[in-house]
């Protein structure tokens, strides 16, 4: 333990500090609610950080849904075909034309140097493997995993799950009946938790709303893990397992910063208990049974369920992909501004969006326990989400690590506050759509939507301080990285399939333009070493 654990630990406090300064009313301080709420973090902290029980617990569930993202590429292969959703391993290569001084840039490689084929291609350059198609790589598996949370809910374990919390975070922390139930659904969907609860959402109080607003910045769906997943598995490869950890270590946080933000003043509704659902309501004779949306629907089988949740999952992947080109193209553009303006005066060539970002979170991210040397890289990719949402900044944080720009302690503090969605993009969704459940609590929930954001933030950043709290160095918290494949050689004498029979000709002789070269021209050559080509024009 060093002291950057104890910076972590009494972060913890400063956050709660920052909240009581922006507190709508500072003599109503919920001690219960803070007591209990650290406590629980503290002791889930322990149980996924300390625990070698847990943590091949954690292991194994991480592996269990390894398995499941593994399916979900199988299905977008069969779709999009091999080429652009290739197996792990096999991505095909990358070429780039030649600088004009006969060299390749710094970090690629001559394409002869890998395929060991004496040809017109060797004038490219090569970067290796195929770079992540967030598209067909990402999207689909957020479509497959909707549609398979669907399923699990159709069947009832979701439903058992989330029980068990809301009776945890009620019977600890006494708190109202429905906003537990709430926060407890938000371990596993977003503004879907807020449906649960539809009956008692207009007679809420503002603490309430707040609360149940604010789980929901606070915390990741389930069906975006896999985005995250993809890109910090290379080098965080126990991720998964660790974001699911974050969505249930974030709602008490969350329950936390919310009430000391906005007290409980008044007498929730449903403060005697979990609210249950009414079993005795019979579907008519058609079948017909409202649904806690109050839209009326038929009574689904498990397969229907699925369905209907892989179609929503559609309309969610293309919401993702809509949003990220508007927000990435609106930023780019900001950026640009200010690439303008450096040409006129040197200050904007460090007054620019990133390090006005950085600038804002850098005294919250120095609560987190980051090092002096990572907090500044730190702190960028923790302000980018505010406007970017956390997709881009995962990954940066990915490639941050690859390039050795942060520590493994600093990756794992990163990852745990980048999950959740306190973002500006989120504010319209879940804003407008709880607006859309309850139309005559629209201006509470139009204020309060601006303190929720900032409660996620904050609780973000709280869950990052208990991970770095219990974060010892163990190799076991990141997970087994996979080793580099192993250097390709060229081969002594390769033999060229379109030379005549009894001609022997020198392997640095070019081909004619039309020329491929055969697999079975190098039967002792791996499958590695020689990719397909593509025909140049």
């Amino acid at each position: 333990m060093t002291y950057l654990n104890f910076v972590s630990f009494f972060g913890i406090f400063g956050l709660c500090f920052i909240a009581w300064i922006f507190s709508e009313d500072r003599r109503v301080i919920p001690w219960r609610v803070i007591i209990w709420g650290i406590g629980l973090q503290l002791v889930l902290g322990f149980l996924v950080f300390q625990q070698p029980q847990t943590r091949e617990g954690l292991q194994w569930f991480s592996d269990l849904l390894d398995g499941i993202f593994a399916s979900a590429d199988r299905g977008a292969r069969f779709v999009f075909g091999p080429l652009l959703v290739p197996p792990t391993g096999r991505e095909p290569y990358v070429l780039l034309p030649i600088n004009p001084d006969g060299t390749c840039p710094p970090g690629q490689v001559l394409l002869d140097d890998l395929t060991s084929v004496a040809n017109a291609a060797a004038s490219y350059c090569t970067t290796n493997r195929l770079s992540y198609v967030f598209a067909f790589r990402a999207l689909p598996a957020v479509i497959f995993f909707s549609g398979f949370m669907a399923l699990l809910e159709n069947i009832g374990i979701i439903q058992k799950i989330v029980d068990v919390f809301a009776k945890l975070f009620f019977w600890t922390m006494r708190l109202s009946g429905a906003e537990s139930l709430s926060g407890a659904a938000n371990i596993f969907v977003g503004i879907e938790a807020a449906i649960v609860v539809k009956p008692y959402l207009a007679k809420m109080t503002r603490s309430e709303l707040c609360a149940i607003l604010a789980c929901c910045f606070g915390t990741a769906a389930s069906s975006t893990l896999a985005i995250y997943t993809s890109f910090l598995r290379p080098v965080f490869p126990n991720i998964l397992g660790h974001l699911v950890s974050a969505s249930i270590i974030a709602i008490p946080a969350c329950f936390v910063l919310s009430k000391i933000l906005v007290p409980e003043t008044g007498v929730p509704l449903t403060m005697g208990g979990i609210p249950k659902e009414d079993k005795s309501k019979k579907p008519d004779e058609d079948g017909e049974l409202e649904n806690a949306g109050g839209e009326t629907m038929k009574r689904m089988s498990p397969m229907d369920a699925t369905i209907i949740g892989a179609l929503d999952g559609l309309k969610m992947a293309a919401s993702i992909a809509a949003i990220l080109i508007l927000i990435v193209g609106l930023v780019d553009l900001i950026n640009q501004l200010f690439a303008s303006l450096a040409t006129v005066s040197d200050i904007f060539k460090v007054v620019n969006l990133p390090n006005i970002q950085g600038a804002l979170f850098y005294p919250l991210t120095l609560l987190t326990g980051v090092s002096l040397d990572d907090s500044w890289t730190a702190s960028v990719i923790i302000g980018r989400r505010l406007l970017e949402t956390a997709i881009p900044p995962y990954q940066a944080l990915a490639q941050a690590s690859k390039d050795g720009l942060i520590s493994d302690r600093t990756v794992i503090i990163v990852s745990y506050a980048l999950s959740g969605f306190a973002h500006l993009a989120s504010v319209g969704i879940f804003v407008g759509g709880t607006i859309a459940l309850i139309p005559s609590r629209r201006r509470d929930i139009s204020d309060l939507g601006w303190k929720a954001l900032f409660v996620g933030t904050l609780a973000t950043l709280m869950i990052s301080c208990i991970a770095g709290v219990f974060d010892d160095g163990s190799p076991s918290i990141l997970g087994e990285k996979k080793k580099a494949e192993p250097a390709q050689v060229k081969p002594q004498t390769p033999a060229l399939p379109t030379s005549p029979p009894k001609a022997t000709p020198s392997p640095l002789s070019p081909l004619p333009n039309n020329a491929s070269p055969s697999p079975s021209a190098s039967p002792k050559a791996s499958p590695k070493a020689s990719p397909a080509l593509p025909t140049t024009r």
